[in-house]
């Protein structure tokens, strides 16, 4: 079931119908509640949300009319956008740096899981109540994501193991996590972490209940399809193998692999140059593409004409700048768009549901800010790039 009647079919038809000038990100609803069912079924412990992929209410009640009721929020005005939506939610505040007036929202808000990796970070949960649950996040230099998240959160594993002596002292309910960095899709990359869980806590002499083996499940980008239960069975193999009998639950946090999926972003052509080689849109990286930027050209990109209609010609690789008059609004160079490609088209990017319009910006005036909800995305795009 949906949780909001949908404005149209698929995006190619609300194009052709209403010809919007503006970038407008379309939310498939039954995709994205399928996507959720489908980590409940195939993960073998707590499935929960990180909200900073996307905190649209239109995201939020669609994964909790899926059956999510925990999720990983990053600051007060996450925690504030779920309790909204979902006031029962059990919050879990893995952003692991907080100021002194974020921890007291965070207590305001009844989270209660928090994750430390720095003694000066736990003497801040003084106020914490103590049947909280307070996790160790640790940090190991893994290879095999498309960027590092070690770099700036996780204690090294001695430094784990002081801290979960200390947060047993302290009397919380200690737990252990990790993050093996973005669009992640090896699984030894979580295997790694695993049998590390398990030494860092025979250092401290200390049990857990629980094991949160983070996010970064990678996402189909029009190249290479993730195996995510591949990843799921390397875990539960290396669990059993680094813990017996005594292995400690899971919980994940995807936040990419949940949502993106489940949205395409359509943006317009406003002009085009040099016989087509450079093409400027109405959206950029300060709009909802910023993750191209980041993550290289994706491969899941259509053009439609304005009548919906998808334009077939051979690929030609362009220059493509957003909207701005900023010369560094800009994708990365050889986007492959069909030759007979015109002014006033869109441009299809698909599995754009995570960090688009989370991360879109009002700069110059332009920016995505629109969600239109549809019963279906159409035929995915597979053009490759180049």
């Amino acid at each position: 079931m949906q949780h909001t009647a949908p404005l149209s079919d698929t995006p190619a038809a609300f194009l052709a119908k209403h010809s919007p000038d503006a970038p407008v990100l379309f939310l498939a609803p039954s995709v994205l509640q399928a996507t959720a069912r489908r980590f409940q079924a195939d993960f073998d412990g707590l499935v929960t949300y990180a909200v900073k992929a996307n905190d649209r209410t239109e995201v939020l009640s669609n994964l909790v009319a899926a059956g999510i009721t925990t999720f990983d929020v990053a600051s007060p005005a996450e925690m504030a956008a779920v309790r909204a939506v979902c006031p029962q939610a059990v919050l879990h505040y893995n952003n692991p740096v907080r100021s002194a007036a974020e921890v007291k929202a965070g207590i305001a808000a009844g989270v209660y899981s928090w994750s430390i990796d720095d003694m000066s970070e736990l003497a801040k949960l003084h106020d914490v109540p103590r049947d909280n649950e307070v996790a160790v996040r640790f940090a190991l230099p893994v290879k095999g994501a498309a960027y590092d998240f070690g770099s700036k959160f996780g204690a090294a594993p001695e430094q784990a193991a002081a801290l979960l002596r200390a947060v047993v002292e302290m009397g919380f309910t200690p737990s252990m996590c990790f993050h093996p960095g973005t669009q992640c899709n090896d699984p030894q990359a979580w295997v790694q972490y695993v049998h590390a869980a398990a030494d860092i806590l025979r250092m401290a002499d200390v049990s857990i209940e629980r094991l949160n083996i983070g996010g970064g499940f990678a996402v189909d980008r029009g190249f290479d399809a993730p195996d995510h239960r591949a990843v799921f069975a390397a875990v539960k193999a290396a669990l059993v193998e680094s813990f017996g009998t005594g292995a400690p639950s899971l919980l994940c946090e995807p936040g990419r692999a949940m949502v993106a999926d489940a949205a395409v972003l359509a943006t317009r052509i406003k002009g085009m140059r040099n016989e087509g080689r450079t093409v400027f849109l109405n959206d950029g990286i300060y709009g909802g593409l910023p993750d191209l930027r980041d993550m290289g050209l994706s491969g899941l990109v259509d053009v439609v004409g304005p009548d919906g209609a998808l334009r077939q010609g051979a690929p030609k690789p362009r220059v493509v700048f957003g909207p701005t008059c900023d010369s560094l609004d800009r994708l990365p160079d050889g986007l492959p768009l069909p030759e007979d490609a015109q002014t006033g088209d869109y441009l299809l990017f698909g599995g754009m549901g995570a960090y688009s319009i989370a991360m879109s910006t009002a700069f110059n005036g332009y920016g995505l800010a629109g969600v239109a909800l549809v019963s279906d995305l159409g035929a995915q795009p597979k053009r490759k790039a180049a």
